[in-house]
C-alpha cells in the first residue's frame, strides 16, 4: 500500500486543538474511542508506552499531550498509516517511533524491549461480522484478522513486571478478552462505557496488570452523554467526558 497524497488527507483537531491529526479522507478515521483509551492510562513522565495497531497515531499523541516526557512507540501493520503516524508525530512535535509490522511477528529490536504501558484499540468485528468496507485501510482497521487473544498475549509479553494493558473494545467481546487474560495478566478491571443512562454499555475499557493478583473488578458504567435521548444538534457529552475530549483531562476511572 502506498502512502497518502496531500489531497487525500484532512487535518483534524483533538483535545481542543492541542493535537492536530492528518487523516485520510477515504479510509479509517479515528473517532473518540482512541481519545478515551488514551485518557484511561495512568502514565507518568518518562514511562515507556507501546501501542499495538497505532493507526495514524491518535491515541499515542493524545496521551503524550496529557503526560509529558513519555517514550512513545507504535506498531502498525499498514505502511501508509505507519507513515501517517510518523508525520503526525512530527507535526505535533512529539518524538515517536513507529514500526511497520504484524503484531504476531514483531521485529527483534522490539522484542528486546519492555514497556510500562501497552495500549490497543483492536478491530471490533470478528471476520464476517460486519459489512465489507470500500476502503482497504478501513477494512483492516475494523475487521479482525489476528485473533483478539493474540493481541493480549503480545501485550503481556511486551509489558514490564507490574506494567498495565489498557484496551478498548466492543462490550460483546469482553468474554474473549477475559479468557485471554486468564493465563498472562491479572488484577483485571473493566469499565463499561454506556451511551446514556439506562442504556446498555456498547464499549468497555479493560485494564489488566502483569503480575497483578487483585480480584476482578467490574465497575459501574461510565455514562458518555447527558439526557435519556439525543434531542439537539451538537454534542451532548457529560461534563466529565467533555473535559476528556476537549480539555485533555484524564478519564475518571473509579
Amino acid at each position: 500500500m502506498t502512502g497518502f497524497a496531500d489531497n487525500e488527507l484532512s487535518r483534524n483537531g483533538f483535545l481542543g486543538g492541542r493535537v492536530q491529526l492528518w487523516q485520510p479522507l477515504a479510509g479509517y478515521r479515528a473517532g473518540v474511542d482512541p481519545v478515551l483509551l488514551a485518557a484511561s492510562v495512568p502514565a507518568r513522565p518518562k514511562d515507556a508506552v507501546l501501542e499495538l495497531g497505532c493507526g495514524a497515531g491518535q491515541a499515542l499523541l493524545c496521551l503524550g499531550a496529557r503526560v509529558p516526557q513519555l517514550s512513545l512507540t507504535g506498531v502498525e501493520l499498514q505502511p501508509s498509516y505507519a507513515d501517517l503516524a510518523r508525520r503526525n508525530a512530527a507535526a505535533n512535535a512529539q518524538p515517536m517511533e513507529v514500526f511497520e509490522a504484524d503484531l504476531s511477528a514483531l521485529p527483534e529490536a522490539l522484542k528486546q524491549r519492555q514497556f510500562t504501558h501497552v495500549i490497543a484499540n483492536p478491530p471490533y468485528y470478528k471476520p464476517g461480522a460486519h459489512s465489507p468496507a470500500r476502503d482497504a485501510g478501513r477494512q483492516v482497521a475494523l475487521g479482525e484478522r489476528t485473533p483478539l487473544a493474540a493481541w493480549i498475549r503480545t501485550a503481556a509479553r511486551r509489558l514490564a513486571h507490574r506494567g498495565y494493558l489498557h484496551m478498548i473494545q466492543r462490550a460483546d467481546r469482553l468474554p474473549d478478552m477475559l479468557t485471554a487474560c486468564a493465563d498472562c495478566l491479572g488484577s483485571v478491571e473493566v469499565l463499561p462505557l454506556a451511551p446514556r443512562q439506562n442504556r446498555a454499555a456498547e464499549l468497555v475499557i479493560l485494564r489488566a496488570r502483569k503480575g497483578g493478583r487483585a480480584d476482578f473488578r467490574l465497575h459501574a458504567p461510565l455514562i458518555l452523554h447527558e439526557g435519556a435521548r439525543h434531542e439537539r444538534d451538537g454534542d451532548s457529552y457529560s461534563p466529565q467526558i467533555r473535559a476528556v475530549l476537549r480539555d485533555g483531562a484524564a478519564l475518571p476511572w473509579p
